[in-house]
C-alpha cells in the first residue's frame, strides 16, 4: 500500500527532509525499506507519460530493496559512519523519488505531467544518480549479504550511471501535437479532432469526468502560481485549461454523472473552518505569516523572521531546538493560500494585500491568447447547441455554461456576448430538475457581470427567476435563484423592480425559513441588498422577516448566518418603523447576549449599530433597559480599541447616549453601572 508523504504539497515540488542525526540505525533502515516498498508499489499504477523512465527507476529500487532486506537480518548494533551517511542520503533520494512517482501516477494531472516531460525525465536521472552516489560510500566489504545480492547491487550502480532517462519519443510527439493545437487556437483555427483524440488517448482521458478533473487541477495550479512573484506558468496553464475545456465540450457527448459542484468563490472552506487560526502565526514573531516557508525540520515560519534568526548565527530550529544541517527554506504555498483565505473570510488585512492582484479569475483578461480565443469559440459552439441542439445537447450545454461562467470574468463576458442569457431563461420553465438547476446556476454566475445583469432584466428574467425561487424543482435551484436576485439587486433600478414583484420578498422569507444553510445565506444577502432601496424596508417588515431573523440569532450555530441577520436588523432599525418591528419581538436581552458571545468583528459592528439605532429610534424604554445591563459597557469599550473604525464610532456614540440618559435619571431608581471616569465624548 502506498503512503503519501505530504498530500498538501504542490506538484513537482519535493519537500524531502534529512533523517535526524540521532535516529537509531535500525529505525533508519526499516524506514528505508518501507520507502522502497512504497516506490515499488507504483509499478501497478497507470503512468501516462515518462512510463519507461518510471518503470526503470522502480526496477532499480526493487534490487536495492532486496539488498536492504538482507541487511536487516544481519544488522549489528553499531554501524560505520559511512554506512549511516549512505543510508541517510538514500532516504532523502527515495523520499524525492516517491514524490515524483506520486506525481507521475496522479489521475488529475496527466496533461501537466506530459507537458513537463523533459523536467520529469531530468528529475528521474538526477535522483537515480544520487542513489548511486549514496551507494558509493557504502562499505560493501563490511556488510554480510549473499554474493549474488552484492553482484546485483554492483550492476544496478553501473546502470544508474549509464541509463540516459530520455523523454519517450511518443511523449515528445504528443507534446508537439498539443503545441500545434494551441498555436492554432491563437490563430482562431478549429483543431483537427484526430489530433485532440491523439492527445486524450495518450494520457488516458476517455470520459468527460476525467477531462473535468484535469481542468480542476490546472485551475488549482493557477491559484498556486498567482501566489508567486514571477507567475511564469500562468500562460501555459491557462492555454491548457482552454484546450481541455474545448475537449470537454466538443469531444464528449455526455456527462458521465454530474460531479460534485465546484465550491462557490465566496463559500467558506471546510478546511479553514477546521483549522486553529493560531497555527497561522509565526512561532518567532507571533504575527500571522505573510510569506510562510518551511525549514529542514518541517516547521513553518514567516520568511523574514526565520532569515533574521539565521543571520543571528543560530543554526537550530526555533521551535524544536533541533540542529539544522541546512538553512534552506522552501515556500509553503499551500499554507500561504490557507492564510489568505482565512484573512479574506474574516476581514483581516493580509500582509501583501496592497500588491496588485493578477489572479486571472478576477480580471477581465484571459490568461493567454490561446485561452482567450478558445473561450470565444466555445461561446459560439454552446450558443448553437443550446439554441438548436437535441434535448440532451441543450442539457449538456447548460451544464458547460454553468461551469465555464463560474471560472472567470472573461468567460462570463464571452458567454453573455454570445447571447446565451435568453436561452438559459427559457430553460427555467423546464420540467427537468437538473436542467432547471443548471440554467439558474448559469444565470447566477452571469448575473455577476454587468452586461449579464442587463441581459437578464431586459429579457424578463426577474419574474422568471422569482418563479424558480418560489417553486423551483430542487432546493439548489431555489438558492441559486436567491443568489441571482442578490447580484441583480446591486443595481438601483433592478432592486426597485425586484421589490415591486409581490412574490419576491415573501419567497425569500420562505427560503430563510425552510432552506438549507446555503439557501438561507443567499436569501439573507438578497434581502440585505434590496434594503438599499428605502421602499423595500416596508415590504421586508410586512413579509414577516424580522421574527425569522431573531430565530436565527437564538437557534443557529452558523456565525455567518448570524452576521447576515444582524446586518439586516441593523439596517431596518435605522428607520422608526423598523425599530418598532424589532422592539415588538422583545429580544433586546437576546441582542445584548449575542454581543457578548460573538467573535466576528463584522457581527459585533452590526450588533452595536443595531443597539444604537434602537436607542435612537426606540425611545427611552430601550435605553433604560440597556443601562441596566452590567456587561454591555465592557463590550462597548472593547469595540473602541478592538473593533473596526465604524464600530468604534458607533460604540462611542452609544456610550455617550447611555451616559446622558444615566445623568438625567441619576436621582431615579436606575442602578449605577456606568463608570463615569471612562466617559467618551463624540465630536
Amino acid at each position: 500500500m502506498i503512503h503519501r508523504l505530504n498530500s498538501g504539497r504542490r506538484i513537482l515540488i519535493y519537500p524531502a527532509v534529512h533523517p535526524s542525526e540521532v535516529i537509531a540505525p535500525r529505525t533508519l533502515l526499516l524506514s528505508l525499506i518501507a520507502l522502497t516498498h512504497n516506490i515499488c508499489d507504483y509499478k501497478s499504477k497507470y503512468i501516462a507519460s515518462n512510463q519507461r523512465n518510471a518503470l526503470e527507476a522502480i526496477r532499480q529500487i526493487g534490487v536495492v530493496r532486496v539488498f536492504l532486506e538482507e541487511i536487516r537480518d544481519w544488522l549489528p548494533s553499531s554501524l560505520l559512519d559511512s554506512t549511516v551517511l549512505s543510508f541517510s542520503e538514500l532516504h532523502l533520494s527515495f523520499q524525492k523519488l516517491q514524490y515524483l512517482l506520486e506525481d507521475c501516477t496522479r489521475d488529475d494531472a496527466r496533461v501537466w505531467m506530459l507537458m513537463n516531460s523533459e523536467r520529469v525525465a531530468d528529475q528521474f536521472r538526477v535522483l537515480i544518480r544520487s542513489m548511486a552516489t549514496a551507494l558509493d560510500i557504502l562499505p560493501f566489504d563490511s556488510i554480510h549479504v549473499a554474493v549474488e545480492v552484492k553482484e546485483q547491487m554492483e550492476l544496478v550502480m553501473r546502470q544508474a550511471r549509464r541509463v540516459r532517462f530520455d523523454v519517450d519519443p511518443e511523449d515528445k510527439r504528443v507534446v508537439e501535437a498539443v503545441k500545434k493545437v494551441l498555436i492554432g487556437f491563437e490563430k482562431r483555427v478549429d483543431p483537427d479532432r484526430s489530433e485532440l483524440k491523439l492527445v486524450l488517448d495518450h494520457v488516458g482521458i476517455r470520459k468527460w469526468s476525467r477531462c473535468e478533473k484535469e481542468v480542476r487541477f490546472l485551475e488549482s495550479e493557477i491559484g498556486f502560481e498567482n501566489l508567486r512573484e514571477e507567475k511564469r506558468e500562468v500562460s501555459l496553464l491557462s492555454s491548457l485549461i482552454g484546450l481541455l475545456c474545448y475537449c470537454r465540450c466538443v469531444m464528449f457527448d455526455t456527462v458521465d454523472g454530474f460531479p460534485a459542484p465546484r465550491p462557490e468563490a465566496n463559500s467558506r472552506s471546510e478546511v479553514v473552518n477546521c483549522l486553529n487560526w493560531e497555527d497561522f502565526r509565526c512561532p518567532i514573531s507571533l504575527e500571522i505569516m505573510t510569506e510562510p516557508v518551511t525549514i529542514a525540520t518541517g516547521q513553518s515560519y514567516d520568511r523574514g523572521s526565520i532569515m533574521k534568526w539565521f543571520r543571528g548565527g543560530k543554526a537550530v530550529c526555533p521551535k524544536t531546538g533541533e540542529k539544522l544541517k541546512s538553512r534552506e527554506v522552501v515556500p509553503n504555498l499551500a499554507l500561504k493560500r490557507l492564510i489568505q483565505q482565512y484573512c479574506s473570510e474574516n476581514g483581516i488585512p493580509f500582509g501583501d494585500s496592497g500588491h496588485r492582484s493578477r489572479d486571472i479569475g478576477r480580471t477581465i483578461a484571459a490568461g493567454s491568447l490561446a485561452a482567450e480565443e478558445v473561450m470565444k469559440m466555445l461561446s459560439k459552439y454552446l450558443s448553437a447547441s443550446i439554441a438548436a441542439g437535441t434535448m440532451e445537447e441543450r442539457s449538456k450545454a447548460a451544464y458547460e455554461i454553468r461551469i465555464l461562467s463560474k471560472t472567470s470574468i472573461f468567460n462570463r463576458s464571452c458567454l453573455v456576448e454570445a447571447g446565451l442569457v435568453p436561452h438559459l431563461l427559457k430553460m427555467l420553465a423546464s420540467a427537468d430538475s437538473e436542467r432547471q438547476e443548471n440554467a439558474v446556476a448559469g444565470l447566477l454566475n452571469l448575473s455577476k457581470h454587468s452586461k449579464g445583469k442587463a441581459a437578464i432584466v431586459e429579457n424578463g428574467g426577474v419574474d422568471l427567476v422569482v418563479d424558480v425561487l418560489k417553486e423551483g424543482l430542487k432546493v439548489e435551484a431555489c438558492q441559486h435563484a436567491a443568489g441571482t436576485l442578490f447580484y441583480l439587486a446591486s443595481v438601483e433600478e433592478y432592486r426597485i423592480l425586484i421589490g415591486e414583484n409581490p412574490r419576491a420578498i415573501p419567497a425569500l422569507r420562505e427560503l430563510i425559513k425552510n432552506g438549507s444553510d446555503r439557501g438561507k445565506k443567499n436569501a439573507l444577502v438578497a434581502i440585505y441588498g434590496l434594503l438599499t432601496h428605502p421602499a423595500n424596508h416596508r415590504r421586508v417588515i410586512a413579509a414577516g422577516v424580522v421574527p425569522l431573523l431573531f430565530e436565527i440569532l437564538t437557534s443557529v450555530d452558523s456565525e455567518a448566518l448570524v452576521t447576515d441577520s444582524l446586518a439586516i436588523l441593523a439596517t431596518l432599525a435605522e428607520k422608526p418603523e423598523g425599530a418598532v418591528a424589532i422592539s415588538r419581538c422583545r429580544a433586546l436581552d437576546s441582542i445584548m447576549g449575542i454581543l457578548n458571545s460573538l467573535t466576528s468583528r463584522a457581527a459585533k459592528e452590526f450588533c452595536v449599530s443595531l443597539l444604537l439605532s434602537l436607542s435612537t429610534n426606540g425611545g427611552h424604554n430601550v435605553v433604560a433597559l440597556l443601562v441596566k445591563s452590567p456587561s454591555l459597557m465592557g463590550c462597548l469599550y472593547s469595540q473602541l480599541s478592538e473593533g473596526t473604525s465604524r464600530a468604534s464610532k458607533r460604540a462611542s456614540a452609544l456610550i455617550k447616549l447611555l451616559h446622558e440618559f444615566h445623568e438625567t435619571r441619576s436621582s431615579g431608581p436606575v442602578n449605577r453601572v456606568l463608570p463615569q471616569e471612562r466617559f467618551v465624548h463624540v465630536r
